[in-house]
C-alpha cells in the first residue's frame, strides 16, 4: 500500500508492529536515514540491536545469498519484542528476493524493512510493496521539516523553544540539510543540559553552523582526488585549527552529494561549487555508482558520530571514513 508523505511521520512515530514491511525511498541518502532510524527506534525500542531483534543485510549481500532474508524474519529471538530484518540500499536486482520474502511472511515474523534510494513508478520493488495488503511504501521528499516535524525533534531533544526561537529554528531548517539540522538540536541539547529554561533565540544562534568550507576545501579534494597518503597530514592541520568531526562529515557530505548530482546529469546546470572544472573531473573520475557507495559511507559515519552508544574519538572514524573513501574511488 502507498503510504502519503503526509501520514508518513505520524506512522513513524506509531509503527504497528503487525504489519509485513515498510520500503523508505528517496533521493536523499541521509533523509532516509534518519526516517528509518527513527520508525525502526520506535518500532524495536531502544535496544533491539544489543537484543538481537534487528538483523541488517546489505542489498549486495543478498543477491548473493537470498535465503538470508527469509531466515531472517523466520527466526525466533532469544528475547521478547517485535523483530525486524531491515535491507539496506534495495534496488530491482533483489525484487524478486523481496516480493517472495513479503509472500511468505506470516503473523509472528519479523517485519521487513527496506530502503532504497530513488525508485521510478515501474520499480519491481516499489511495485512489490505498493501492492501488497498489509505493507507499506513511501517516498521521502528532498523538502525542508515543517514546523510539526522540528517540534517533534525539539520535543525529542526535551526542548521547549520561546517562539523566537522557533521563528530562528524554522529558518534553519530551510537552509540546513536534516542531518545538519539534528546535529545542530544534539549540540543545543548539550548546550541546555544544565538550564532547565526555555530555549532561547540566542541559545540557538550560539550553536548554530558556522561556514567553514574554506578549511576544510583541502581535505575534500584529497578525498575526492583518491590522494589517500595525504589525508592523515591534512586531518592533522585541521584538527589543531579546532574543525571538529561534525563538521568534517558534513561540509564531505555536502561535497559528495554534488558529485553525485554532477555524475548524474551530465551537462546538467552545477550551482553550489567554487571549482566547477574541479568538481566536473571528480565526478566524472567516480561516476554515479561509486559515489552511491561513498554517499553510504558518509551517512553512516554521521549515524555513528550522533550515536549515544559509540566512544571512538570522533576525527579517528572521520579519518578513517575517508580513507576508505579515497581507496574506493582510487578503484578502477
Amino acid at each position: 500500500m502507498k503510504l502519503p508523505p503526509r501520514d508518513a511521520n505520524a506512522y513513524f512515530d506509531k509503527p504497528d508492529p503487525n504489519k509485513t514491511g515498510l520500503l523508505i525511498y528517496g533521493g536523499d541518502a541521509m533523509r532516509v536515514a534518519l526516517k528509518r532510524q527513527s520508525f525502526l527506534k520506535n518500532l524495536l525500542g531502544p535496544n533491539a540491536e544489543e537484543e538481537m531483534r534487528l538483523t541488517r543485510i546489505q542489498a549486495a549481500d543478498l543477491r548473493r545469498d537470498a535465503p538470508m532474508l527469509l531466515d531472517a524474519i523466520k527466526a525466533v529471538g532469544f528475547f521478547p519484542g517485535p523483530r525486524a530484518a531491515f535491507v539496506e540500499d534495495a534496488n530491482d536486482n533483489i525484487a524478486k528476493i523481496l516480493s517472495d520474502a513479503l509472500a511468505d511472511w506470516q503473523p509472528g515474523d519479523a517485519q521487513i524493512v527496506v530502503t532504497a534510494g530513488d525508485l521510478k513508478k515501474t520499480s519491481k520493488v516499489l511495485k512489490a510493496f505498493e501492492a501488497h495488503k498489509n505493507a507499506f511504501a513511501t517516498p521521502i521528499y528532498d523538502n525542508p521539516p515543517d514546523r510539526a516535524e522540528i517540534e517533534r525533534v525539539l520535543a525529542e531533544a526535551k526542548l521547549s523553544p520561546e517562539p523566537d526561537a522557533m521563528g530562528v529554528l524554522t529558518e534553519l531548517a530551510r537552509v540546513l540539510d536534516p542531518g545538519d539540522f539534528r546535529q545542530m538540536v544534539d549540540k543545543i541539547t548539550l548546550y541546555k543540559i544544565s538550564d532547565a529554561g526555555p530555549l532561547t533565540a540566542e541559545d540557538v544562534a550560539n550553536c548554530a553552523p558556522t561556514s567553514t568550507e574554506a578549511e576544510v576545501d583541502d581535505i575534500l579534494h584529497v578525498v575526492a582526488e583518491a590522494r589517500a597518503g595525504d589525508i592523515g597530514p591534512v586531518m592533522a592541520k585541521l584538527q589543531a585549527q579546532g574543525v571538529n568531526a561534525v563538521t568534517l562529515i558534513i561540509m564531505a557530505t555536502r561535497h559528495f552529494r554534488t558529485l553525485y548530482r554532477i555524475a548524474s546529469n551530465p551537462g546538467g546546470q552545477i550551482w553550489g561549487v567554487r571549482d566547477r572544472d574541479r568538481a566536473m573531473r571528480q565526478a566524472k573520475s567516480w561516476g554515479a555508482a561509486k559515489l552511491e557507495t561513498a554517499l553510504t559511507v558518509l551517512t553512516d559515519t554521521d549515524l555513528t558520530l550522533r550515536s549515544a552508544g559509540q566512544h571512538a574519538p570522533a576525527m579517528a572514524l572521520v579519518e578513517r571514513a575517508f580513507i576508505r573513501l579515497a581507496m574506493l574511488g582510487a578503484q578502477r
